[in-house]
């Protein structure tokens, strides 16, 4: 499995489109903004796409979501229907943070944890990890080793638990009982900044290392 990182909206968030070799489908996982950005990058790489997956509902993951998913004439898939809260909130998202106004969307289907799905070939293990938001999910690949991972691990940080319903505890809880078991070897791609691997977070993350499960 390929994946192509697009920055997008001010806060440039790691807008990813992953890509089945096997097939050529793929899938755009979290379309937050810059919609002609993310079908440029779209068309440059080839890639047939044939779903929206999403790990939240916070505005910088969903603001395009709408649009990319009706272009393309795609389902959404993800989040957690906990994360209701934040979709139908969507106007007051874009007046706090200064965002233009978006459509809002009902995903083809929630996402729970111990679900799967599909990226041409590929299959992605659903994992419910709250704390950054409550219906936040992540997306693993066994085989490739690689997961996305929205806003619940960065490199050096995890995702901030101070929105409506967002808790610290269950954040940390989420990461090392549900991640890093996983294993040391997984490449993760976070909602922002630079990729890392769970192993490099379990011994330097400050907020998450040297601690068991």
């Amino acid at each position: 499995m390929k994946a192509y990182v697009v920055p997008v909206t001010p806060f440039q968030q790691n807008c990813s489109i992953l890509c089945c070799e096997q097939t050529g489908k793929g899938a755009i996982v979290d379309p937050g903004g810059d919609s002609e950005r993310i079908r440029q990058a779209v068309a440059e790489a080839g890639v047939e796409i044939e779903k929206i997956l999403v790990t939240h509902a916070h505005i910088d993951h969903i603001g395009a979501v709408a649009e990319v998913a009706e272009h393309y004439g795609v389902p959404i898939e993800g989040p957690h229907r906990d994360d209701l809260f934040w979709i139908e909130g969507l106007d007051n998202q874009s007046q706090m943070l200064g965002f233009p106004k978006v459509r809002g969307f009902t995903p083809t289907r929630w996402l729970d944890d111990g679900d799967s799905v599909t990226v041409g070939a590929a299959t992605l293990e659903v994992i419910h990890c709250p704390g950054h938001t409550p219906g936040h999910v992540v997306f693993f690949s066994p085989e490739a080793r690689f997961a996305v991972v929205g806003d619940v691990l960065f490199q050096g940080s995890i995702g901030r638990t101070d929105f409506p319903r967002g808790d610290h505890d269950t954040l940390v809880r989420s990461i090392r009982q549900k991640l890093f078991p996983l294993g040391d070897d997984v490449q993760f791609l976070p909602g922002h900044g630079p990729a890392s691997t769970f192993g490099h977070e379990r011994a330097h993350n400050p907020f998450v290392a040297g601690q068991a499960g």
